[in-house]
């Protein structure tokens, strides 16, 4: 259930109190008029009203709002509810308050195992209440309460400290796909700054790239596909990290009210995806590429890291940026609207897309993304790598075009092409398996909207709510999808019926619960 409660405005006080007036049935010595929980639950909101509901469940829903635990909800306690169904965190406030039964703004230890042991779910499979999540928020003792202030603090610590995991995860994934791909990018490399004009003796170092792989294995042994590595394992998480953050921003700005992308936009965001990466992957692609060249030559200066930055200096560092560009903007512009309408071809019935599904999807978005953009990659190859004695020289991205088709013909712009599908399609299928992947188990979400594919498609859930009145007013009209949220959430699924093979809930001692779990 998707909730805007940041777009929700407060409801008329003047409005509520007619509406309060409507429904509430008691009325004390006083004059005061109170809700029960029926007419709070049922009869105002429309939940549980089937024929033979389970009462208790009522009472518990009904106690979210009332915070005196009297049994009955006033109207300031009607108003305080509806402020609380506005705020960004309500979902995690209601579900609070549904284990504070005794209003002190603590939740103990019973209180949770009370809530929790009058879930359907429970009944099915008993709760552990020796796991770690008890003792961490309890203490082994049992003895501990958790603050409504304790437990906002956790929830945004737990919440950081999966961002932090996340990343460091991603990071993980990204070093060790990089790696295994890496020998491939290497034969790549030297196929593409192979010129096949022999323009001098032992020009035609390879004859493919198989021969070309054999040659390194033999002169260079196992270690010498890993040359050039570092600078790549360091610039493949940021990379990967600023393009799909960028992609995500850039798709939530353009996404409709109806959940719906042009297809020109999602071009559009992966061309900003693309683009925005060069800036810092350029000065490790230029160190990358003439350390993986300089294998070929075993009698020149050992050529290393610090070396190549040393003798480009700084703005050599963005030698054949242009180029860079020319790659990585339409690579990133064909490859994500691929990778999102192939991933939604294969969603199932529910919406629901998984893991096998995305990374095949992600690895066909790769093949015309990364075959499609091999000229530029070239010409870029080219313009980075430092030309040898009796090798052509290039001014600039359309000299070295002009240059490569004279003297090479219109296949030297298509070099490496199978090498780069190769690499990129089985990497970025596991780069986007993994970061959606882990969107999904920490709930993060960088772009504005959760990846499409990550849960079933809401209609489903939103059918099942009671149709929302037009005295559902401010707060209220989230009210159900609140409470549907917390059920589905925290898997609070409390029982509907007074019996439908499910036992109904009732009042128990906590040594009742131990005998009864």
């Amino acid at each position: 259930v998707i909730l805007q409660v940041q777009l929700t405005k407060r409801a008329d006080p003047n409005e509520l109190k007619v509406i309060f007036q409507k429904y509430a049935s008691v009325v004390d010595k006083d004059g005061e008029r109170y809700m029960t929980p029926s007419d709070f639950v049922q009869k105002y909101l429309g939940l549980h009203t089937q024929l033979h509901y389970n009462p208790k469940t009522v009472q518990l829903l009904a106690g979210v709002a009332d915070t005196t635990k009297d049994g009955l909800i006033s109207f300031q306690e009607f108003l305080a509810f509806e402020s609380v169904l506005c705020v960004p965190d309500a979902l995690f406030i209601v579900a609070f308050q549904l284990f504070d039964k005794t209003g002190t703004g603590c939740v103990s230890f019973e209180n949770v195992r009370d809530i929790f042991s009058q879930t359907t779910v429970h009944h099915h499979i008993p709760f552990n209440w020796n796991c770690e999540f008890i003792h961490l928020h309890f203490g082994n003792d049992r003895k501990k309460s958790l603050s409504d202030r304790s437990y906002q603090c956790r929830r945004k610590y737990r919440h950081s400290a999966d961002i932090h995991e996340k990343n460091i995860n991603m990071d993980v994934h990204f070093a060790t796909g990089a790696t295994a791909v890496y020998p491939i990018d290497l034969v790549k490399t030297r196929m593409q700054n192979q010129r096949s004009t022999g323009s001098f003796v032992g020009e035609l170092m390879y004859k493919n790239s198989f021969d070309c792989a054999k040659k390194v294995l033999r002169y260079e042994g196992v270690f010498g596909f890993y040359r050039g590595l570092l600078p790549q394992l360091i610039g493949v998480a940021p990379e990967k990290a600023i393009k799909l953050t960028v992609n995500d921003f850039m798709r939530d700005k353009f996404t409709t009210k109806e959940d719906t992308i042009p297809l020109a936009a999602e071009i559009l965001a992966g061309g900003c995806a693309g683009g925005s990466q060069v800036i810092f992957t350029n000065p490790l692609e230029i160190v990358k590429i003439r350390l993986q060249v300089a294998g070929e030559i075993t009698t020149g200066p050992r050529v290393s890291a610090l070396s190549v930055v040393r003798d480009l200096g700084f703005f050599g560092l963005y030698k054949g940026a242009k180029a860079c560009f020319l790659r990585d903007i339409p690579f990133s512009a064909i490859y994500f609207p691929v990778y999102a309408h192939t991933k939604a071809s294969m969603a199932d019935e529910d919406g629901r897309v998984g893991p096998l599904q995305l990374l095949t999807a992600g690895a066909i978005a790769g093949i015309p993304a990364a075959s499609l953009v091999t000229p530029a990659d070239v010409i870029k190859t080219r313009l980075q790598v430092a030309a040898r004695a009796g090798q052509t020289t290039y001014s600039g991205v359309i000299d070295c075009f002009r240059k490569i088709l004279n003297e090479e013909g219109f296949r030297a712009l298509w070099k490496g092409a199978g090498a780069r599908v190769f690499r990129s399609s089985p990497q970025f299928g596991v780069t986007l398996v993994t970061y959606e992947l882990l969107q999904r188990w920490f709930y993060v979400d960088f772009g504005g909207h959760r990846p499409a594919g990550s849960e079933p498609t809401p209609k489903s859930r939103i059918s099942e709510l009671p149709p929302v009145s037009s005295e559902h007013v401010g707060g209220y009209h989230l009210a159900a999808a609140t409470f549907a949220g917390v059920e589905n959430k925290f898997g609070l699924h409390l029982p509907k019926f007074k019996s439908s093979g499910v036992t109904a809930i009732h009042s128990e001692t906590p040594k009742e619960q131990d005998g009864a779990s």
